[in-house]
């Protein structure tokens, strides 16, 4: 897990260089979110609820629209 971390870390670090940093940090917390919240489901069995399920939905369109904001500007 450790070193995941770092290489999460050090790859935020590269990215910054590239894109604005508010951004950055969106993408990289938003889908680590998501992606955390359906390794669960797939994983563990996590159960599925609507609000859950919508929510996932919610962080993936607030990182694409981030991302699209960056391209019209």
């Amino acid at each position: 897990m450790a070193v995941f971390y770092l290489a999460s870390f050090i790859l935020l670090t590269f990215t910054i260089k590239k894109i604005e940093i508010g951004m950055a940090y969106a993408i990289w917390s938003g889908l680590g979110t998501a992606l955390i919240a359906i390794i669960g489901i797939f994983w563990f069995n996590e159960l599925v609820s609507t609000a859950k399920f919508i929510s996932i939905i919610l962080i993936i369109i607030g990182v694409v629209g981030l991302n699209l904001e960056g391209v019209t500007n």
